[in-house]
């Protein structure tokens, strides 16, 4: 791949949580001159990267100066505070400068980019992404959403940059962001907490389960430690905010009172229907996710297997 040209100088709003410091920190190591806007200092601190204790959503003069030199802004930040940021420092952007987040949910953000690059200038850009994947796990091998509200040279930059960084980019709109987000994520993590709530109303040791769990079991309990020890208002953000979280949560509610009835009413021959129309869910990609499902349980097993005997 070709080298993707520097942005220039970024203000990254939020450097100090978990997504902007990993933006943070590979735009710098990719040349680009970063400024930290939080009313945290990141921890560790980045090497060459600055930092300018500040509110976003209430900036004072030295963080909006800050925003009138830079050649990108980007907000990762939660989405009140990202909605109030970007009304305020709309006026502030210079003609040219790409303004960009990084939330979950894209319905209410991509009408308030696409309004701050008009004050901004004609020839200012807004790009909203979303990192499908923890922080911690990084850039390589995973999809980054992304919704090109106004096109520009520093957006695309920016993409070609987390593909150098050894991510897919994967173009969509605003409302198929928001309507597969509600099946990958809000789906997924409703299932997850679910399934550990059920676990607390059934009160067994977890002792016992990690002694007698078979794989796909120790794989949900490795889900639901990773969901109820993340932030809080990150999971809260991916139920609430998407419009269509709703409907994916009222369909998981249907599918365990369809699994319910197919065996409180004995019914052998419904539950094997029901799970061959599970298997056309997959299509085509059945084989290779269910491939997929193997080799990631045998890691996890011996994974955890060298860990007990550590």
């Amino acid at each position: 791949m070709s080298c993707a040209p520097t942005i220039g100088r970024v203000v990254v709003a939020g450097g100090a949580g978990a997504v902007g410091a990993l933006f943070a920190e590979r735009l710098q190591e990719s040349g680009n001159d970063v400024v930290i806007v939080d009313l945290a200092a990141p921890v560790p601190a980045h090497r060459g990267t600055r930092f300018m204790r500040g509110d976003v959503g209430d900036p004072g003069a030295e963080v909006t100066d800050l925003v009138r030199a830079a050649d990108a802004v980007l907000l990762a930040v939660p989405e009140r505070v990202a909605l109030v940021a970007i009304g305020r420092l709309a006026g502030a952007l210079r003609p040219d400068a790409l303004i960009a987040d990084t939330l979950s949910v894209k319905a209410t953000v991509v009408p308030a980019l696409r309004a701050a690059a008009l004050v901004a200038g004609k020839e200012a850009e807004a790009l909203s992404l979303n990192p499908m994947f923890a922080p911690s796990l990084g850039f390589a091998g995973h999809p980054v959403a992304s919704v090109v509200v106004r096109d520009g040279r520093r957006g695309r930059a920016l993409c070609n940059l987390i593909e150098q960084w050894g991510a897919r980019v994967v173009t969509v709109t605003a409302d198929q962001h928001d309507r597969v987000a509600a099946a990958a994520q809000a789906l997924t993590h409703a299932a997850v907490i679910a399934f550990g709530a059920a676990l607390a109303e059934l009160d067994v040791d977890i002792a016992d389960l990690d002694r007698m769990g078979p794989p796909p079991h120790t794989a949900l309990l490795s889900l639901l430690a990773r969901i109820a020890s993340g932030a809080p208002e990150v999971y809260w953000d991916v139920q609430a905010a998407n419009p269509h979280a709703p409907a994916a949560r009222r369909a998981l509610a249907r599918g365990m009172s369809r699994l319910t009835g197919v065996v409180e009413d004995g019914d052998r021959a419904a539950f094997g229907d029901l799970l061959n129309r599970l298997c056309g869910v997959l299509g085509p990609l059945r084989g290779a996710y269910r491939e997929r499902s193997a080799q990631g349980l045998r890691a996890m097993t011996t994974n955890l297997t060298k860990e007990t005997l550590e």
